[in-house]
């Protein structure tokens, strides 16, 4: 196949981890015969497009209906649809063009036999090939026996300079002890955020914390934190388009998910050198070397503790600075992650 259409079809209206992942590979593929277009529901995701100079063509909803016209008016080769809705809807409406899916989350729902797992399994017919964002997203994808011959696991990649480049985007000045960056919704678990944090300041109570990110459970985050007594520790920052500066002035970065696939913001700060504490789940089990460049534990004691050790220690964060980047740069191989992508794109 010669110079190839692709079209990144996705859910969301908001700018988040998948939504990052997709502007990464526009930016692999710029100035080359490629053509590629992002294509979503219309939202805040438009403001974050038009800053990094991404073609982006609005639905006003994802629908069977609303993705034909765009097919119809793209006339893409290849549709490159990210997690479950949009593979599914991809698989029933492309005609003409392949469809690669891409799973960017071991989601819980997907490790049991239900609607969506077997829809999804009733779409790979369809799709040229599958990548997963991790082991466990595959491993744990209840109907992995069927698709292994078309899959295999991406680990997300980021451009390190765009990050530094980011930093001098922002002016203002930051000196948090924590800082959380990611959305506030029940895959996150911000009330294990918290309760952690609560830990943290009963030993160490001037902990400073910094909580960057929006979603449903925003609300209900904010008045458990004044429930809880962490109020004054803590500043709730939203969505920022642009959090980098925030994590880079931070000690250390704290994540509690139920699941994940590989979080582009635990990429973020293990390339600014902020080490991370959280709970073993999927891609960050990949990420973090348990005492080398951060710590991992199901428990909520000694999360709270390393936090603390990271944070007036300055002997064990130079040590676990240092190792992180060590780390990103082990793990992050953009020509590679490049290379893969383009093997499926141009072969018909």
């Amino acid at each position: 196949m010669q110079n190839p259409r692709v079209l990144h079809l996705l859910q969301s209206s908001r700018f988040s981890g998948a939504e990052n992942v997709v502007c990464q590979i526009i930016r692999l593929f710029e100035n080359t015969p490629i053509e590629m277009a992002y294509c979503s529901p219309d939202g805040q995701i438009r403001t974050a497009l038009k800053a990094k100079g991404v073609n982006f063509i609005p639905l006003s909803a994802l629908t069977l209906t609303e993705v034909r016209r765009v097919i119809n008016d793209f006339k893409p080769d290849i549709i490159h649809a990210h997690d479950v809705k949009a593979s599914v809807i991809a698989a029933l409406v492309s005609k003409n063009a392949e469809v690669i899916s891409h799973m960017h989350v071991n989601h819980e729902t997907m490790r049991n036999v239900n609607v969506k797992t077997l829809l999804y399994l009733l779409s790979t017919y369809r799709f040229k090939y599958i990548y997963w964002v991790s082991e466990s997203a595959l491993n744990n994808y209840k109907f992995k026996k069927y698709v292994l011959n078309k899959s295999s696991v991406l680990r997300n990649v980021i451009h390190k300079e765009d990050i530094i480049n980011r930093i001098r985007l922002d002016n203002a000045n930051y000196s948090h002890d924590i800082v959380y960056v990611g959305r506030l919704t029940y895959q996150k678990h911000p009330e294990r955020l918290l309760e952690v944090i609560k830990r943290v300041i009963e030993r160490y109570d001037r902990a400073k914390v910094a909580i960057v990110g929006d979603g449903d459970l925003a609300r209900h985050t904010v008045e458990l934190s004044k429930k809880l007594g962490i109020d004054k520790n803590v500043t709730f920052f939203g969505f920022r388009d642009n959090p980098i500066k925030i994590l880079y002035c931070s000690k250390v970065m704290l994540m509690t998910s139920r699941y994940e696939g590989t979080p582009m913001s635990a990429l973020e700060a293990q390339a600014l050198g902020v080490p991370i504490v959280s709970t073993p789940t999927d891609g960050l089990s990949e990420l973090i070397i348990d005492g080398y460049n951060g710590f991992l534990s199901s428990d909520n004691e000694v999360l709270a503790e390393k936090v603390v050790q990271i944070i007036t220690d300055s002997s064990l964060y130079k040590r676990l600075s240092q190792n992180s980047v060590f780390r990103f740069e082990d793990l992050n191989d953009l020509q590679k992650y490049k290379r893969e992508l383009q093997s499926k794109y141009l072969c018909k």
